[in-house]
């Protein structure tokens, strides 16, 4: 009797961990489906996609601040890396460390991809910065003196385009011919006052010069001139119009030219909310393109 009563509480021992086992089973599935309809629902519609874009403070990450919100309706987390030069973002962008850049003209692009060979493409322009010409003591063109000092950025892209502005006013001419966004200052055929040129200058550093050189002309870049507090409109002595051929774009690798959350970043930074918030913020000193 005994040797039956053990057996049968055998059998109920095994019946019942028989049964766990099912039941643990049974649970870890409903977990992995449970999991794995979850893990497809943010897939579907959740996730985000994630940029990293590179720009310079002003007036390109404001932006790309106002831009953010926009871009997240769309399924786009932004991202932005902020540069105090024009050099690293272009490098960046060729290592892998950003996504796109937002802060260069497309004469600096072009010359950028020539000299270090970048595999770039331009996904479309944005604004336009007039470049402005400044002086701390120089009131009007007619105060301009024999031998005054242009100071001038050590990019040779903008060169041509300071160059085409003292050609406006009648203060240079240049050579016949010569394509006046590639002009240098070996390109100048009439100098009547006999300008001196210095192109030494880092672009960021250009404010300084403003304030410190006395009786000196100075080409500053209207997004350093904002961040200087100078208003291109009020206190340029002379300025870019808004039929400047420097528009400021949006530029990626070649490779990823195609990708769907570059496509809409270009979308939003070109849509009518945001051309509105370059004209109503900037007043006409960025100038958006339409």
């Amino acid at each position: 009797m005994k040797k039956l009563f053990l057996l049968l509480l055998s059998v109920f021992v095994l019946l019942g961990l028989a049964a766990c086992g099912t039941a643990s089973s049974e649970d870890e599935n409903k977990d992995s489906n449970s999991s794995g309809g979850e893990t497809s629902g943010t897939e579907a519609g959740e996730e985000k996609a994630k940029l990293v874009v590179g720009a310079t403070s002003v007036p390109h990450a404001e932006v790309l601040e106002e831009a953010k919100p926009l871009l997240a309706e769309k399924g786009v987390e932004l991202e932005i890396e902020v540069y105090q030069d024009y050099i690293l973002p272009n490098k960046d962008l060729d290592n892998g460390t950003l996504d796109a850049n937002y802060f260069q003209h497309i004469p600096y692009l072009e010359q950028q991809m020539e000299e270090f060979g970048y595999d770039f493409v331009n996904l479309g322009g944005v604004h336009i910065e007039p470049m402005g010409i400044y002086s701390k003591t120089i009131g009007s063109l007619d105060e301009i003196k024999e031998g005054t000092v242009v100071i001038m950025s050590r990019s040779v892209a903008d060169h041509g385009r300071i160059l085409s502005l003292l050609e406006r006013e009648g203060l240079i001419k240049l050579k016949e011919g010569v394509n006046k966004v590639e002009a240098t200052v070996d390109d100048i055929d009439e100098n009547k006052l006999d300008l001196e040129f210095d192109a030494s200058i880092d672009a960021g550093l250009l404010p300084q010069f403003y304030e410190r050189e006395e009786d000196a002309l100075v080409a500053i870049n209207t997004n350093y001139a904002i961040e200087a507090g100078l208003n291109p409109l009020e206190d340029a002595l002379i300025l870019e119009g808004s039929e400047s051929p420097y528009v400021n774009i949006v530029a990626s690798n070649a490779e990823d030219e195609n990708d769907p959350a570059l496509q809409t970043l270009i979308e939003v930074l070109q849509s009518e909310e945001i051309q509105t918030f370059i004209e109503e913020t900037y007043e006409g000193a960025v100038v958006p393109v339409h």
